[in-house]
């Protein structure tokens, strides 16, 4: 009989363990930030298509309607890599927001793709 010690390793051995960077992203908000939306966009698309982003977005507190901060989670090999990343994005070059970096390790969780070939619909949840 296995103890529960072991059965601990051979559940953690399996998790994903992938290591991913964090960017909290303050502040959202301000008078400079709708001129560089257009450069900001094309950035984070470029960084999606190249399989550098694995997600970003807005924050919202509880109670709260609108986004206070925002969130991007990125690919990279070290944090010198994602600092590399995260400093040519157009909002951080021109001083309009600052992030804190943080190292994440994805290892639980899950996705669910739906395809419909019918109308070659996707969803995503």
């Amino acid at each position: 009989m296995t103890s529960q010690k072991e059965e601990l390793t051979s559940i953690m051995d399996k998790f994903l363990a992938t290591e991913l960077y964090v960017l909290i992203i303050e502040p959202l908000r301000g008078p400079e930030i709708a001129k560089g939306l257009y450069d900001h966009i094309q950035r984070q698309i470029d960084l999606e298509r190249r399989g550098v982003m694995f997600g970003a977005g807005p924050l919202l507190d509880e109670g709260q309607d609108a986004p206070t901060r925002g969130m991007m989670i990125i690919r990279a090999s070290s944090f010198e890599e994602a600092r590399t990343i995260a400093d040519a994005e157009p909002y951080f070059r021109d001083g309009l927001r600052t992030y804190t970096l943080h190292k994440w390790t994805l290892n639980e969780g899950s996705i669910s793709l739906t395809v419909n070939y019918s109308d070659q619909s996707v969803r995503i949840t």
